[in-house]
């Protein structure tokens, strides 16, 4: 069956996770950032807008530092975000270059959102960017974000930007690309005969306790936060697939409304 509802989507919001861009070992994935690249400049040609929400700042870190895992001071954490972030924007720019496709970067804190009149200019500026036919490229802040006390700057994981970022632009579809195929009834790992969930119409508490915890070393987001992101878009009216990032061009696929990953829409 087709996903004819996607059909009709314009604005797509792509976000890809740590572990999607950051090999087992610990080396950047470039062949999945080219192919990101490829996908999203080949969609921008067609006519969609396209905006990327990407992690990895800290994993591209740890690797233009040679170091095998992530330090506990928070400090420390920054600094390494601070350092693979240049790298990370380096790697968009010159794979997008590629395919002649201009980029940008924003980088976005909780309270940026979280206050009106900021939250207007960077939709404004977002807006300004699509209609230039630019694609912008959204990270967390997380060389200053932070949460102490009542200044809350952290959205808490990028699978929550991606659904902030998708209700700021007013977008049509999320597609959120995993580490797992989609969401499964049981842990896919370890039980052979778990089963994927076509689509999802509403998040229950029984999902959330299915939902299982913690993701990668390199990332920060399980399943229980791409719930969480879904929620998001449910009270906006909005749409999300997820999917596996290690089959990148599948993005177009979906796009056509053809049965991959999870599709989590309401029905009305």
């Amino acid at each position: 069956m087709t996903r004819k509802n996607i059909l009709k989507a314009q604005r797509i919001v792509v976000k890809i996770g740590t572990s999607s861009l950051i090999l087992p070992n610990g080396k950047i994935n470039l062949s999945n950032i080219d192919e990101l690249a490829f996908v999203l400049s080949d969609l921008n040609n067609k006519g969609y807008e396209v905006i990327l929400v990407t992690s990895g700042a800290i994993g591209v870190g740890l690797n233009v530092l040679g170091m095998d895992k992530r330090p506990k001071g928070i400090a420390d954490q920054q600094a390494l975000a601070s350092i693979g972030q240049v790298e990370l924007m380096s790697l968009y720019t010159q794979m997008f270059r590629r395919y002649s496709q201009k980029v940008s970067q924003l980088l976005l804190t909780r309270d940026v959102t979280d206050f009106p009149t900021s939250r207007e200019n960077a939709e404004n500026a977002l807006n300004a960017l699509l209609a230039l036919d630019i694609i912008p490229i959204i990270n967390e802040n997380d060389a200053i974000a932070v949460d102490e006390m009542d200044h809350q700057t952290k959205f808490g994981d990028n699978d929550k930007l991606g659904a902030i970022v998708s209700k700021l632009v007013h977008a049509d579809l999320l597609i959120m690309l995993s580490d797992i195929d989609g969401l499964f009834d049981k842990n896919p790992t370890i039980y052979d005969d778990a089963k994927i969930f076509n689509e999802i119409h509403e998040i229950t508490d029984e999902l959330r306790q299915m939902a299982g915890g913690a993701g990668s070393r390199f990332g920060t987001g399980g399943m229980t936060s791409k719930l969480a992101a879904a929620q998001i878009l449910f009270e906006n009216d909005q749409e999300m697939v997820l999917t596996n990032g290690e089959r990148i061009r599948e993005i177009q696929q979906i796009i056509e409304g053809r049965e991959i990953g999870t599709y989590f829409h309401q029905k009305f």
